[in-house]
């Protein structure tokens, strides 16, 4: 598809997002606020969470091997107090869930892999990707995606549209010609909603102009056009959402938490996860790579591939897919990759100071490209170095 991307005349990619309280996204918040928590008093921790949840009941899973006394019924009900399930004709709110916990050490034979020379926590293939369409050096069609989202969580939280419900999604169809996207041909957007108001029952046509008005045209700018297909709540109500009406899993919307479809996909997903597990850790090195290569001016569009053995301390493999919008010699710049960035599972914690609580706001609105957040995976701290060591001019930066 990348490779068609760049020579059709017209293709249409497509990419969506979910809102923080989508059942989902719901889950990889819990998992990664019970990391930052332990993380927080015990960076050295092991910690593999998964969280399950459905109508009324929420459930906490996984290996954890930590000093610190964790309270993870507290943490999972603040979470989804604050995520907005916090009243019961949600038919799943914080104070009457229940929740079941059903943790248990690391095991050791793991544990043993890794090691003190720091080898990975399991085998495994990552994909980072980069291209220049956007500031943030990432596709158009899932960037516009997560801002309609987040735009829609905002008009909920600050009462511009004060009947939504806390669940949601979005999708976006941007079409491409020679690469270069030229317009929005579909969004659609799904939101949960009150029954009714002080006005009366929340009608189609009412919340079809709110979304509009107040989401799509916003974020959407000058990439909306007359010929744009619009649907907004193509089901009609959306009254019933979240838990009690949809299963959450953590770690099931890895194309989201990504590249929207973009580029590949390795198959681990993040949210739980200590940067030990290069499930997490070396697919953020992958971004931080790729988007440095971009920033540098070597390629307009980049996917870096790692793959990991269990228990190893260098990546048994790396390559190097410019789609053939290389500026330098293509052949050399794995060689250059090996050289300037240390893949290493130690020098990626090290280097990219993953020992700490900043996961949990990236376990909703994506990954990757968030100038909201100061995400050391996002930064373009090797460019300059990459730009001398190929012997491209100041000019050639993307």
């Amino acid at each position: 598809m990348a490779l068609t991307l760049m020579s059709a005349p017209s293709v249409l990619m497509t990419a969506e997002s979910v809102t923080e309280g989508h059942p989902d996204k719901l889950c990889d918040q819990i998992a990664d606020a019970i990391l930052d928590e332990i993380l927080a008093h015990d960076p050295m921790a092991h910690v593999a969470c998964e969280v399950t949840t459905t109508t009324g009941l929420l459930l906490i899973l996984g290996e954890i091997t930590t000093r610190h006394y964790v309270n993870y019924d507290r943490i999972a009900r603040q979470v989804i107090r604050e995520v907005g399930y916090n009243r019961p004709e949600y038919r799943f709110d914080a104070d009457s869930c229940g929740i079941i916990v059903a943790i248990k050490e690391q095991s050791a034979e793991i544990a043993q892999a890794v090691g003190e020379d720091m080898g990975a926590g399991d085998q495994g293939i990552m994909i980072g990707f980069a291209c220049n369409e956007t500031p943030e050096l990432m596709p158009l069609p899932v960037m516009l995606a997560h801002r309609l989202c987040m735009r829609l969580a905002e008009c909920r939280k600050k009462g511009i549209i004060p009947y939504l419900r806390p669940d949601g999604k979005s999708q976006v169809t941007i079409e491409y010609s020679y690469g270069e996207p030229k317009r929005a041909a579909a969004v659609v957007i799904a939101a949960q909603h009150d029954e009714r108001d002080e006005q009366g029952p929340i009608s189609q046509e009412r919340l079809r102009k709110d979304i509009i008005d107040q989401v799509i045209a916003p974020v959407m700018g000058r990439w909306l056009t007359k010929e744009t297909d619009v649907h907004v709540n193509r089901s009609g109500s959306f009254v019933l959402g979240g838990p009690a009406a949809d299963s959450g899993l953590s770690g099931r919307k890895n194309i989201v938490d990504t590249y929207g479809g973009a580029a590949r996909h390795g198959g681990g997903s993040f949210s739980g996860k200590d940067p030990s597990k290069v499930d997490r850790s070396a697919t953020y090195a992958a971004r931080w790579v790729a988007k440095n290569l971009v920033a540098a001016g070597l390629a307009d569009r980049v996917e870096v591939e790692l793959c990991y053995a269990i228990g190893h301390p260098q990546p048994v493999a790396i390559s190097v897919e410019t789609f053939g919008t290389h500026k330098f010699d293509h052949g050399q710049l794995v060689d250059l990759v090996r050289k300037h960035f240390d893949l290493s599972p130690r020098g990626i914690i090290e280097t990219l100071q993953l020992r700490r609580p900043i996961y949990r706001p990236v376990a909703a609105y994506g990954h990757f490209g968030r100038t909201d957040l100061d995400l050391p995976w996002e930064r373009t701290d090797k460019a300059d170095e990459l730009r001398r060591a190929a012997g491209l001019p100041q000019a050639q930066r993307a």
